[in-house]
């Protein structure tokens, strides 16, 4: 048995993570402040899991947490596009000092580290799938929607720089769009967005002309690869974590509609009406996903109706519970 530390592990990942780590006898410790989390994504496992209400930067309360585990998975950030446009220098302090702390008391224990970062770090690159050594394309410094992928981009340095310095054993992860029932869509993300506007009949309101596309991949899924690379020990690598099943926007609006079996309209936003002037989007997001087969031998293989319905009968499920009180 092992012990181990994730911060933002009330999030939709996280908490899958300590799940799956509860469910195969491992200890668990989480420190969120619940920013974005929350506690019920963790309720099933709850008495298995001890959580701590707090920010990765109050760093007493850290270093006692990380002295007491084996390995940390630092998953907790700032997410979503529009609260990155929106709050641009709460969110850039935060996932850069939060990470720079994770590392620092890590260092200082000589405990291993999974660093989470995110397929944004590609920005505009054409270059696909993508590979994780290959160069990054990122917008200019006056669009504010790249100030995310520049800050997780620099965690990825800042990772490895920890490695090379200070040895310290660490593993970087670009999660490619992981989505399930735990996703807090109050950021934006598109899934959840989409099923709950067709749970309740709304129109589905896709923003662009819904031809970009992206590679959704369970939560599970990206729970369990991570959990592998921690497993396997690799070190100094960066990796990939995501399916390799494109879909676009314009379909996936269509494929919530049919699944849900809603009598919403879809709707089309520009991205000036949804984000405002000067927004920029990549047109594809799809991952090489090799490294990490060869690293775990495992590969997200969840069908993306599969999640859809998940996600569809955990608000149901919320729906009622909130009618009941």
């Amino acid at each position: 048995m092992s012990r181990y530390l994730i911060t933002g592990g009330c999030g939709s990942i996280g908490s899958e993570i300590a799940r799956q780590l509860v469910a195969r006898g491992d200890s668990v410790m989480v420190l969120d402040n619940l920013s974005g989390g929350s506690l019920d994504n963790i309720t099933d496992v709850a008495d298995s899991v001890h959580v701590t209400i707090d920010d990765v930067q109050h760093v007493s309360r850290l270093r006692a947490l990380v002295e007491q585990a084996d390995f940390v998975l630092h998953l907790a950030a700032s997410l979503g596009v529009r609260n990155v446009i929106e709050n641009p220098v709460p969110t850039m302090f935060n996932n850069l000092e939060s990470t720079r702390l994770a590392l620092e008391v890590a260092s200082e224990f000589r405990r291993p580290v999974l660093v989470a970062s995110t397929s944004e770090v590609y920005g505009l690159s054409d270059r696909l799938p993508f590979r994780e050594d290959d160069p990054i394309t990122l917008g200019a410094s006056s669009v504010m929607r790249w100030q995310y992928a520049t800050c997780k981009f620099a965690d990825e340095f800042m990772a490895l720089a920890y490695m090379q310095e200070r040895g310290l054993p660490v593993v970087v992860t670009r999660f490619f769009n992981a989505v399930g029932p735990a996703q807090n869509d109050k950021y934006g993300f598109v899934v959840g967005r989409f099923v709950r506007q067709a749970l309740a009949n709304e129109p589905i309101t896709i923003f662009g002309d819904g031809n970009q596309s992206r590679c959704f991949c369970d939560c599970r899924d990206t729970a369990l690869a991570s959990i592998k690379l921690m497993d396997a020990k690799a070190w100094g690598e960066v990796v990939n974590i995501g399916t390799t099943n494109e879909v676009t926007i314009g379909d996936l609006a269509r494929l919530v509609k049919e699944r849900t079996g809603s009598k919403s309209p879809i709707q089309y936003v520009s991205y000036s009406q949804a984000y405002g002037t000067g927004y920029q989007d990549m047109s594809r997001r799809v991952p090489d996903v090799s490294k990490l087969k060869r690293l775990t031998g495992f590969v997200p293989n969840a069908h993306l109706f599969e999640t859809i319905d998940r996600m569809a009968e955990h608000l149901r499920n919320e729906v009622v519970a909130v009618e009941v009180m």
